[in-house]
């Protein structure tokens, strides 16, 4: 009986050149614990009422895409595209739920707004103190308001670094190597304040979970996913001001 290469190099070769259903359904299992990775990353920064199970299956949707489009012969890491797939699937299924209330938008938009007039005027990010008085709150009100808006920056985050191309043109699950990272979001990044900085490093780059990180830091973990949610509306803001 012939032995059968179920190597994956074979599997996209199959798969590539001759369409072959039973190697793409193989790929989809070989790949299928990305999905489960990428869902339970956004899962972290969502409320509890988001179903994990309808997270999974717009991935795997992202997944069988990704494999459809990927093209072996550039020389990219599956992995790394898919993965930018993946989330955008996540990501789309999210926004067609609708799940965030308006009130939590406009406070969204009012702090985004705040924060933009102060650095251009401060020529710096603003602290919080500022982008309170810039709002006539307290900073208790301020802090308050982003844990509020905390669940809602893994959509917009994700809206303004995943474009229509077949790659993110900032991506958010970033890559081992600082070659592989886009000159962009490093920029962005280094504008922030440095507290927010490590917040990110530790966030994106070694994968730790709020609370991990309010470990680090020797904060609770609902200040982390205060500096969190301020990180990211100021890097959204700066990306898709980059973006044009």
């Amino acid at each position: 009986m012939e032995t059968i290469d179920h190597s994956v190099d074979l599997l996209w070769q199959r798969f590539k050149e001759n369409g072959d259903r039973e190697a793409r359904d193989r790929l989809v299992l070989q790949y299928s614990p990305l999905v489960k990775y990428v869902a339970g990353r956004v899962r972290s920064g969502l409320p509890s009422s988001v179903d994990q199970n309808d997270l999974v299956s717009d991935g795997v949707i992202g997944l069988m895409d990704a494999i459809d489009k990927f093209d072996p012969a550039r020389g990219l890491q599956f992995q790394t595209y898919a993965v930018s797939r993946i989330r955008g699937a996540i990501v789309d299924g999210l926004r067609a739920s609708d799940w965030v209330p308006r009130s939590v938008r406009e406070k969204i938009r009012d702090i985004d707004a705040a924060q933009a007039r102060l650095e251009r005027s401060l020529g710096r990010p603003p602290k919080d103190p500022e982008v309170a008085a810039e709002l006539g709150i307290s900073v208790e009100e301020l802090r308050a308001m982003y844990s509020q808006t905390a669940h809602t920056s893994v959509v917009s985050f994700e809206g303004a670094t995943l474009g229509d191309e077949d790659t993110p043109r900032a991506a958010v699950d970033l890559p081992d190597g600082d070659d592989d990272i886009p000159a962009g979001f490093l920029a962005a990044v280094r504008e922030l304040p440095e507290r927010d900085q490590i917040v990110v490093a530790l966030y994106y780059w070694d994968r730790l979970t709020l609370a991990e990180i309010g470990q680090v830091l020797g904060v609770t973990e609902s200040r982390v996913s205060q500096l969190h949610s301020r990180a990211t509306m100021t890097l959204r803001r700066k990306l898709l001001d980059a973006a044009g």
